[in-house]
């Protein structure tokens, strides 16, 4: 009974938290995203198909391949936007909320600690520099289009300068809508001006691939020798 009661508890008391509700946001979004996938997959495959990539662009490559992707398959400037600032949203909603829980203790998993201590890594590298400037730093640092630059590193910067809430996502949230409608244009003109760009999202998924080389090697290896054996 004890424990069903501290259970209660700490659900309501997590709701009552920023974090708390930033998390209920990212899973009621991510069931959208599902429900909105599931029903192109239905109507619609190719659509499907490239709702899902663009997720999983931005999740492992960044908003660049993401709009690339969109642009690639046709989409206008406001679908393209919009598509890709709710994906970014989500990805803000669940990584800022693990984060600050993970740090106060509320989610205690060991490889969600080990992914928010890199974030945290990558976080105070670039918190000096910004301080100094607030809200505006923050702004520019999550629109500039340079690595280990976006919305994710830039909200958890905002928590450790304990910007409020509201000043660190309204940062955070411009700096990426502005950064998404800069690179729509940029690779749009990039599409019809050079052609390039598919050399470009070559060039994107080398460099996301390069830190994971010999995971990828010995992985290979091991498959190998088993089918041997």
């Amino acid at each position: 009974m004890t424990l069903k009661i501290y259970r209660i508890y700490m659900k309501h008391t997590l709701l009552n938290t920023i974090e708390g509700r930033l998390l209920l946001s990212g899973i009621l979004l991510s069931f959208l995203l599902i429900a909105l996938i599931g029903f192109f997959g239905i109507t619609e495959s190719q659509t499907a198909k490239t709702l899902a990539l663009v997720f999983l662009a931005h999740t492992f490559g960044g908003r660049a391949a993401g709009i690339g992707l969109c642009i690639l398959n046709e989409y206008g400037a406001l679908p393209t936007i919009i598509y890709n600032f709710y994906i970014e949203v989500l990805i803000v909603c669940f990584t800022y909320a693990g984060f600050v829980l993970s740090t106060t203790n509320y989610l205690k998993i060991e490889w969600l600690n080990k992914l928010m201590d890199r974030l945290a890594e990558k976080a105070l590298e670039k918190k000096e520099k910004i301080k100094p400037f607030g809200w505006i730093g923050i702004f520019f640092f999550v629109m500039a289009p340079l690595p280990v630059t976006g919305p994710v590193v830039g909200s958890i910067i905002g928590y450790m300068l304990r910007l409020s809430p509201f000043r660190n996502f309204s940062a955070t949230f411009l700096g990426t809508l502005s950064a998404i409608i800069v690179w729509f244009y940029c690779f749009d003109f990039l599409e019809q001006r050079f052609h390039m760009i598919q050399y470009l999202f070559a060039a994107i998924v080398i460099i996301v691939l390069i830190p994971y080389f010999k995971k990828i090697k010995n992985f290979i290896a091991g498959r190998t020798d088993k089918k041997k054996n």
